[in-house]
């Protein structure tokens, strides 16, 4: 039977897994995970991870810490790529779909493949760490990369450039008639029920000709949690604790959240992490950057658990402040990447917008 940590992703609600006897054996299979997701398809990250270089991110300036892709950075219309059947070695219906020729940026703007889907506004939270706006680029950039025949545009709620309002403003004057804004967002709080409803009404009125269509948040879903476990995977096989465990050693799951205010909202992200153990078999605890149980309270319930390594997975879609303090809260701690441009959260931001895309549009004046 197949490890619960380096299993197939579940396509559906994960059911309990028993409890993990040994997971040594599934270090050696960890070890030979795929970096290929970790990567924009254009820019300038280092040849090794980000957090491991010591220049991660070359030509840095003061906001960004790199130089985002030309087709994000301009915020343009990206041309759609020619595809045809002779191209193509698999997926041949799909490519014969899209063997119309490539239309170009001009083009575009000017209407000539305006209209036949929404175009897609991917909101992140923004930060005053560059770390963060470059890895929402390269999200945005693997996004893009998935679904060439969409208008897919990147937008920060605050504290990076493009806003919300320039986005959604370019979008109408590039000639589109429906946009679905999708928040990069693990959680449906204040930003998602009050901040970006609030900027999409303000945008209404300057452009009451387009429709702007609020998608879900990103949530709970499944598919986020595998991509969660995954870089907690990818941490464990490049660490000591993927050399070997000592016999009879048991290994544990710190998961971090951001935390809250709102106990409510807190006991929803601990059932996040009951999922993460019943997909990984770990015993696994949840801890917030903001609040209580902190990191070294999460710790010591695992020691208390009988648990004698332990790995931090940080519920986060970008590094920043708070992953760093998490950092320097457990230093001698195995700490994951944050889930960042993985395959698995392309395929959620997709269903949001496919999701949102369907509703009815409303009747515009």
């Amino acid at each position: 039977m197949n490890s619960p940590v380096s299993g197939a992703v579940p396509a559906a609600p994960p059911p309990v897994a028993p409890p993990q006897a040994d997971i040594r054996t599934d270090v050696i299979a960890a070890a030979a995970i795929s970096k290929a997701d970790e990567r924009p398809s254009t820019g300038t990250w280092s040849s090794g991870p980000p957090e491991q270089s010591a220049n991660p991110l070359p030509g840095a300036s003061v906001r960004w810490a790199a130089a985002p892709p030309v087709s994000v950075r301009q915020n343009y219309i990206r041309p759609r790529p020619t595809y045809t059947a002779e191209q193509s070695t698999a997926g041949s219906t799909k490519a014969a779909r899209l063997s119309a020729s490539a239309a170009t940026p001009q083009e575009l703007v000017a209407g000539r493949t305006i209209g036949t889907r929404p175009a897609l506004i991917a909101v992140a939270h923004g930060s005053r760490d560059p770390r963060s706006a470059a890895t929402m680029y390269a999200v945005v950039e693997q996004l893009a990369a998935a679904r060439p025949d969409l208008d897919v545009r990147l937008a920060f709620l605050d504290l990076n450039a493009p806003s919300v309002d320039q986005v959604v403003d370019a979008v109408a004057a590039d000639g589109h008639s429906h946009a679905v804004v999708v928040p990069l967002l693990l959680g449906s709080a204040f930003h998602a029920r009050i901040d970006l409803p609030g900027m999409l009404a303000a945008a209404r009125a300057r452009h009451p000709r387009m429709q702007l269509t609020q998608a879900d948040v990103l949530g709970a879903d499944t598919r986020v949690i595998a991509a969660l476990r995954d870089r907690a995977r990818e941490a464990l096989a490049v660490s000591s604790l993927g050399r070997g465990l000592p016999a009879r050693s048991r290994l544990g799951i710190a998961m971090a959240a951001v935390g809250s205010s709102s106990a409510a909202a807190n006991a929803r992200t601990a059932q996040i992490a009951q999922r993460l153990a019943a997909i990984t078999g770990l015993p696994t605890e949840i801890c917030f950057a903001t609040t209580e149980p902190s990191l070294p309270e999460a710790v010591s319930a695992l020691r208390a658990r009988s648990v004698d390594h332990i790995l931090v997975a940080p519920w986060f879609l970008a590094p920043g402040l708070l992953t760093d303090r998490l950092e320097a809260a457990a230093p001698n701690l195995v700490h994951a990447r944050t889930i960042g441009a993985h395959p698995l959260l392309t395929d959620v931001i997709l269903d949001r917008y496919t999701t949102a895309s369907a509703l009815p549009l409303k009747l515009t004046a």
